[in-house]
């Protein structure tokens, strides 16, 4: 519930009074489980985060560039069941220290994922800088595709792979 109404509301706007409202409990007993507004959001961020985590861990059997494929795919289906806020997280990075900490975890997670398949451990310097580049490439590439809505979910899956192929090709990895 806290992931809906974070959602339709932005962080600054909602109170403990006014979350305890929309969930149907007394402000006490969200306080017994939250002690502050702060804790609750981060909460929420953790459990969708763990929901986003279950939904792109593709079968590990597969061929490096095929997992990938299909965890992009994964991750861009609850981007687009999530659009509005996913928008909201990505402006929550740049203002709450809370949310930029677990957004990095799972950038960084994400990373080294990718890399794994990509390069030997550990990988050179320049194939893990691009790997990490690509990353907060596609925060922007994504951010544009939920505010104008101009590219299928194809096209997209497209380009953020032929952009990370790019990256990491003129770092010096071998093709996957």
């Amino acid at each position: 519930q806290g992931a809906e109404l974070f959602s339709r509301h932005a962080y600054a706007d909602l109170s403990m009074a006014a979350i305890a409202r929309e969930a149907g409990i007394s402000k006490a007993l969200l306080y017994h489980y939250f002690p502050s507004k702060q804790a609750f959001f981060v909460a929420t961020l953790e459990q969708q985060a763990g929901e986003l985590a279950a939904r792109v861990d593709v079968d590990r059997g597969l061929p490096p560039a095929e997992a990938l494929a299909a965890a992009l795919d994964a991750f861009l289906g609850w981007v687009e069941e999530h659009a509005e806020g996913y928008g909201k997280l990505l402006v929550g990075a740049a203002t709450h220290p809370e949310v930029r900490e677990l957004v990095e975890g799972v950038r960084a997670q994400t990373a080294e994922r990718i890399l794994a398949g990509l390069a030997p451990a550990p990988p050179p310097p320049a194939v893990r800088a691009a790997v990490r580049g690509w990353l907060w490439f596609m925060d922007g590439v994504l951010a544009d595709w939920l505010e104008h809505r101009d590219l299928d979910r194809d096209a997209l899956r497209g380009l953020l792979l032929g952009t990370l192929l790019g990256a990491v090709t003129a770092a010096g990895a071998s093709s996957p």
